[in-house]
């Protein structure tokens, strides 16, 4: 639970005080995934949200040709989950999976509402994250219709340099929305401008 109150503490550039952050204990709880299990499937629906204490996830679609396609990384210190099913309720159509053995606190649609009126850190926390993930969103949107592929790529490497390490190649092609043979050559391009 550190974890979660050093990211609450790190959002709201303050700290959480004891009596708010057993509150905040309270209504999450912890979940092991081991490597490839599934914390959510298409057609179920998202009935909880995890901070990634520790490992990583994707989420990803698969389309009618079976290729996957990857919305989403979440490692330490990201949440995870599928926000239009979790808050609307309705069927997901994405797949969410473990790439790592991981640790995860989760959350109830219920529960987050129960924190964001009792614990003004939480909801303050909460404001700021989304922001954040809206920029995200924006970014990564414009990047997908404005930038050709040697752009994202080094803006992937310049923003996330750790899941060139992390991520097998082919997943980190889905990400960008290229062919694993496009991802190749613009690598070797990048790798040998001068």
């Amino acid at each position: 639970m550190q974890a979660l109150r050093n990211y609450i503490d790190r959002y709201t550039a303050g700290t959480i005080s004891d009596a708010d952050f057993a509150v905040v204990k309270s209504v999450f709880r912890p979940r092991k995934l081991r490597r490839r299990q599934y914390f959510l499937q298409a057609g179920e629906v998202c009935k909880h949200f995890a901070f990634v204490v520790e490992g990583a996830l994707r989420q990803y679609s698969v389309d009618e040709k079976g290729s996957e396609h990857i919305l989403n990384f979440a490692v330490e210190n990201w949440w995870a989950g599928d926000r239009e099913s979790f808050v609307m309720l309705t069927p997901s159509q994405y797949h969410i999976d473990a790439l790592e053995d991981c640790q995860l606190l989760l959350i109830t649609n219920a529960g987050l509402h129960d924190l964001l009126q009792a614990v003004p850190a939480f909801a303050l926390m909460v404001r700021e994250m989304d922001e954040r993930n809206s920029i995200a969103t924006q970014k990564r949107l414009y990047a997908s219709i404005g930038h050709c592929a040697e752009e994202r790529y080094e803006q992937l490497v310049k923003r996330h340099p750790d899941y060139l390490q992390r991520f097998p190649q082919h997943m980190i092609a889905s990400y960008l929305g290229i062919s694993p043979e496009t991802l190749s050559r613009v690598r070797h391009k990048v790798l040998h401008k001068p």
